[in-house]
């Protein structure tokens, strides 16, 4: 295996990283990731099944919800999210789509 070294924008690599197929950049909290996806699906041979439908759907429900929201429920997400201890979720949007998420359900 390779020794990849790091260029100057990029602190660390995370995952398998291959030359065959293209690079994505990935911030999680404050670094940044890249990694590639070696096989990706063709949805002409492998469809989505319902499950997989059924989670895009719940999904896209989730940033409808989001979109909708008003500006007294978002000061309310801002309240909770600056007083969560510990500090579970670096950034309001991903506290305000677990909470819709959760009031999905199952």
């Amino acid at each position: 295996m390779a020794k990849y070294k790091p260029i100057d924008m990029v602190d660390h690599y995370h995952g398998k990283i291959c030359s065959h197929s293209d690079t994505y950049f990935q911030k999680r909290g404050d670094t940044l990731c890249t990694g590639r996806i070696c096989n990706p699906r063709d949805l002409s041979k492998k469809p989505y099944s319902p499950e997989e439908i059924a989670t895009h759907q719940k999904f896209s429900s989730v940033i409808a919800a989001i979109k909708a929201l008003t500006p007294e429920q978002l000061t309310a997400y801002e309240t909770a999210f600056a007083s969560q201890k510990p500090k579970r979720y670096a950034t309001l949007r991903g506290f305000i789509f677990a909470q819709e998420y959760a009031k999905l359900g199952n």
